[in-house]
């Protein structure tokens, strides 16, 4: 099936997400997470973009992007391969990490831009993950990350004046942009959670080393927490077809 031209922004700016293939986690600890802001960085020098916001999820990314001297196309190949290489490497795995290429949309209006905003630092406390969005570590409101500096703040006060974010930010948003389906289980912080007590694994991944065995004795009661198959199968590294077998 033949891919579609993006559609451009007039403003240069886009919301992008970008997620694991077959929905798997991308980020299972702290240390995944640094790492990736640290490729980011690099990779904000380099291609001369501009970064209004981001919020690290553990199967998806949210960014809120500015295009600089480089197309979105060539940033996220270069942010790819630097943090898919080094997640391959810490992880003894091989292949792809993310699903296709990257998705994005074009923000052509300050509403836009302002409800695209609230909406990215909403995410975690529409995931259950936090109740505030400056109580989450791994998104640039959090004020107090040593990551937050990423962010072009000048910018961001154009359109949005720094006192003035908090109260917004408060508001209930109804907007619907770029996302994934979280609803009617666990989210994936709970699942790994989940996974790692009831199989005594340090990391999710580990799960792919035990025996066959040991998969199908425990793959049942995963269920039972919860824990849909899809979700197994990010969180594990294990295919779905693979899940599926062992639970038959």
């Amino acid at each position: 099936m033949p891919r579609h031209a993006r559609r451009r922004s007039e403003s240069g700016i886009y919301h992008v997400m970008l997620r694991g293939i077959n929905r798997q986690v991308i980020f299972l600890d702290d240390e995944d997470c640094e790492k990736y802001l640290q490729c980011l960085g690099v990779c904000k020098e380099l291609s001369q973009f501009a970064l209004l916001a981001y919020c690290l999820m553990g199967n998806h990314v949210h960014l809120l992007i500015q295009e600089g001297k480089e197309p979105l196309e060539l940033v996220f190949k270069r942010l790819g391969c630097r943090y898919v290489y080094w997640y391959n490497w810490k992880y003894k795995r091989t292949g792809h990490l993310f699903q296709d290429r990257f998705k994005s949309e074009p923000i052509d209006d300050d509403p836009q831009f302002l409800a695209v905003l609230r909406y990215i630092y909403q995410n975690p406390v529409k995931a259950a993950i936090c109740e505030r969005p400056e109580d989450y570590p791994w998104s640039s409101y959090h004020a107090a990350s040593p990551y937050a500096k990423l962010v072009d703040g000048d910018k961001l006060a154009e359109l949005l004046p720094l006192e003035d974010l908090t109260a917004f930010m408060a508001q209930p948003g109804t907007e619907a942009f770029l996302d994934i389906d979280t609803q009617g289980r666990l989210n994936d912080r709970e699942a790994a959670e989940v996974i790692k007590g009831l199989c005594k694994l340090e990391a999710t991944t580990e799960f792919a080393l035990l025996d066959e065995e040991e998969q199908r004795n425990l793959l049942p009661r995963l269920r039972e927490e919860r824990c849909s198959i899809r979700q197994i199968a990010r969180l594990t590294g294990v295919s779905k077809a693979q899940v599926e077998r062992l639970l038959r």
